[in-house]
């Protein structure tokens, strides 16, 4: 006790080598690491991920001490960082990734960027060294101010803890600023809190400090910032005479996929969203859009007086080529970061606007009648086809999901092959890392995703991003191991190029194929994760079933061998049998 009490958290016993030391021997660095993790936990991170370090050590220390925080670690800072990210997509609360000095800040940096991009709420949380050791050549550091440039809403260098009057409300109210930011209603992001220290780094010191370390008694945060949510406005205020031929398209984002959908459904349009947007699902969805548009000529006799778009919309060339030529064209978005490639956008609103309800037309009709055709086309050429195949395991897996599960959307090939081959199921949420589109980190953010989401957990990735964070697959002795299936499609090497303009150029297989030669069934075998090998289209859904639907079985890869020359040539044929298929039941075109 000192002359304010008890100094020091009741929650937070302080931990040193020789174990449990008196909860008032606190340091600098200890006070201010317990401040900074109480006020998080009062400010509602229920988890957090570190990887191990020794400048940190006030920090893990910390988070381990709290009951309120379920603490994840990891041996590798990047696959730490998209493990942060699934675990704050899923629950949408902010989560802290914690790490040492150095390079270890450095590999945090893509999923800050990924996270930046579609407003995913992380605390990143860089140790350093304190100024006195910073551009002196000392060991382990780097200039880790505004490491992270703009891909950050708020940055700042706490600075070093001094056992003075008023720093509890400084870091305090600093904290609670962070989190503000990193939630924040309509443009929700990472932060950055560059906290460096002094030793000693573990508990330790005297029994007095200046003032109490509590937080207030009275609330839950030092500072509570209050936000209006964007309410939405009449569609006619927007565009004025709504026309009858328009669209809804939903991409990745979407701030309000069910909004979305029911302004379709309200205003009898065609709603074409991606798998990420989460409204394929409905009478007025057409899944088979990629392809429908990759007609010239249904694209051309198809063509809007006016779209909302709602979210990020991209993957398919077909539909952003159709895009290009709409006339009215609203963008959906509570941020001043609206996606608009196409720099068509006349009009900006903060929420999926309202509409008074219209009886479907024959505009509507065309959009549905080409849609089952295309897809009984489709249909039709992948059941023909005995082999395992990109486009129908997306087709199969999308069908053959348990109800309630939640599937990541590898970049690159799976999302596009999810987007034209599966059709929409309101009781499966799809995920995806599309604000950067890398490939970096996908097991990682899909065991994330299922430590917040509980299982069944999914995901379709491809060979390269599965050895690109096969790190992600190794999980410690005390760490959680989720009931998570990493579906993985192996044709060794980049399965997309065989669909892009380098495919045939000299040196194409070493440049852009890039094979690897490896069996990706002992690289999870090495990390702990069971493995089962589809070699039949058809036994795709006996590997799911085994895998397990919430019985806790633990993690496990789905290895699907496909031949990268064969899913070309498969692409362009499903391509022309919905192109037959449209013209054949003389679908009307003006």
């Amino acid at each position: 006790m000192n002359r304010y009490g008890r100094a020091s958290l009741r929650l937070l016993p302080a931990v040193a080598a020789g174990g449990l030391v008196s909860l008032a021997r606190v340091n600098p660095s200890t006070a201010l690491a317990r401040v900074l993790v109480d006020e998080m936990a009062r400010g509602g991170v229920r988890d957090a991920v570190l990887s191990p370090g020794s400048r940190s050590a006030p920090l893990a220390l910390a988070l381990d001490a709290d009951d309120r925080i379920r603490l994840h670690v990891r041996i590798d800072e990047r696959s730490a960082g998209f493990l942060a990210l699934g675990l704050a997509m899923v629950s949408r609360r902010p989560v802290p990734v914690l790490c040492t000095s150095g390079t270890a800040a450095a590999n945090l940096h893509p999923a800050v960027v990924e996270a930046s991009q579609v407003g995913i709420p992380l605390i990143v949380l860089t140790a350093d060294r304190p100024p006195e050791l910073r551009a002196t050549g000392a060991n382990q550091a780097i200039d880790q101010i505004g490491l992270y440039g703009d891909a950050v809403r708020f940055f700042t260098d706490i600075g070093v803890a001094e056992d003075r009057p008023g720093a509890v409300g400084y870091w305090r109210s600093l904290t609670a600023r962070a989190l503000a930011a990193a939630g924040h209603a309509t443009d929700a992001g990472p932060v950055h809190l560059n906290v460096p220290f002094r030793e000693p780094l573990v508990p330790d010191g005297s029994d007095d400090w200046v003032e109490p370390l509590d937080g207030r008694a009275d609330r839950p945060l030092w500072t509570q910032v209050l936000v209006d949510e964007p309410r939405p406005r009449p569609l006619e205020e927007v565009l004025g005479p709504i026309p009858e031929r328009g669209a809804v398209v939903v991409g990745h984002g979407a701030v309000d996929p069910a909004a979305a959908r029911l302004l379709a459904e309200t205003l009898g349009w065609p709603l074409l969203s991606e798998p990420t947007g989460n409204a394929r699902a409905g009478t007025h969805a057409v899944p088979t859009y990629p392809l429908l548009l990759g007609d010239p000529d249904f694209a051309a006799a198809v063509r809007p007086e006016a779209v909302v778009v709602v979210g990020k919309p991209g993957l398919s060339r077909s539909l952003l080529g159709w895009l290009a030529g709409t006339g009215r064209h609203v963008v959906v978005d509570p941020r001043l970061r609206w996606a608009d490639p196409l720099r068509r956008a006349d009009v900006v609103v903060p929420a999926v606007p309202t509409a008074r309800p219209r009886e479907p037309t024959e505009w509507l009709g065309r959009w549905q009648a080409a849609d089952a055709a295309a897809r009984a086309a489709v249909d039709a050429v992948l059941d023909g086809v005995p082999e395992p195949s990109e486009p129908r395991l997306a087709r199969d897996l999308m069908r053959g999901l348990p109800a309630g599960a939640l599937l990541l959307a590898g970049s690159s090939r799976p999302i596009r092959d999810l987007e034209a081959y599966s059709t929409g199921r309101e009781d499966v949420t799809v995920i995806g890392n599309r604000g950067a589109s890398g490939i970096d980190g996908l097991a990682s953010t899909t065991v994330g995703a299922a430590l917040a989401h509980g299982s069944p957990v999914y995901a379709l990735i491809g060979d390269l991003a599965f050895l690109h964070d096969h790190g992600g697959l190794v999980l410690g002795p005390g760490e959680l191991r989720p009931d998570v299936t990493l579906v993985v499609v192996d044709n060794d090497g980049g399965g997309i190029f065989s669909l892009l303009p380098p495919a045939g150029q000299q040196g194409f297989e070493r440049l852009f194929g890039t094979p690897h030669g490896l069996d990706l069934a002992a690289v999870a075998g090495a990390a702990g994760w069971a493995c089962t090998v589809v070699d039949h289209a058809a036994d795709l859904s006996d590997a799911l079933s085994g895998s397990g639907s919430g019985s806790g079985s633990g993690p496990r890869l789905v290895l699907v061998r496909t031949r990268r020359e064969q899913t070309a040539a498969l692409h362009q044929q499903l391509q022309q049998a919905v192109s037959r298929a449209i013209r054949g039941n003389d679908l009307p075109f003006g």
